[in-house]
C-alpha cells in the first residue's frame, strides 16, 4: 500500500510535512509493503502541471493521504480516485506515520470527519 505525505523538502522520513497539501514542493511515499520511500516533486497543476493533486496522487499509485487537514471539496475529490485521506498530520514525515499507525490520525473520508464533531469515532477501524 503506498501511502503519500505532502512535504516541504526531499527529505525523507525526517522530511517536514507541509501544512497545505496542494501547495507542497514535495509529496513523499511510503510503500508500506517494502518499506521504500520516494519523494516526488508536485507536479500537479498548483506547480504549473495538468493535474488536480488527487489524479496526480492516484497516477502515482498513492492510496492514502495523510495530511494536516484540507477541504470538504478535495476530500470528496481524493475518495473519487479511491483514496483515503487522514488528517492530524504534522512534524516529520516519520511522526506522521507513527501518529498514524497508532491510529491517532482521522479517517476524513468518513462521513462524519472528526473536525466538524468533537467526540471521538470509535465506529471506523483503522486498517493498516
Amino acid at each position: 500500500m503506498k501511502v503519500c505525505i505532502p512535504t516541504k523538502d526531499n527529505n525523507g522520513m525526517s522530511g517536514t510535512v507541509e501544512q497545505h497539501f496542494g501547495k507542497a514542493p514535495t509529496y513523499t511515499i511510503l510503500d508500506t509493503d517494502s518499506g521504500e520511500v520516494s519523494v516526488i516533486p508536485n507536479t500537479s497543476e498548483h506547480m504549473g502541471g495538468p493535474d488536480l493533486p488527487p489524479k496526480f496522487l492516484h497516477n502515482n499509485g498513492v492510496e492514502i493521504m495523510l495530511c494536516s487537514g484540507l477541504g470538504y471539496k478535495a476530500v470528496k475529490m481524493f475518495e473519487s480516485y479511491g483514496i483515503d485521506v487522514f488528517v492530524g498530520a504534522g512534524g516529520t514525515v516519520q511522526d506522521t506515520l507513527e501518529a498514524w499507525k497508532a491510529g491517532k490520525l482521522c479517517n476524513a473520508s468518513a462521513e462524519n470527519t472528526c473536525a466538524e464533531h468533537g467526540h471521538d469515532d470509535s465506529g471506523h477501524d483503522h486498517h493498516h
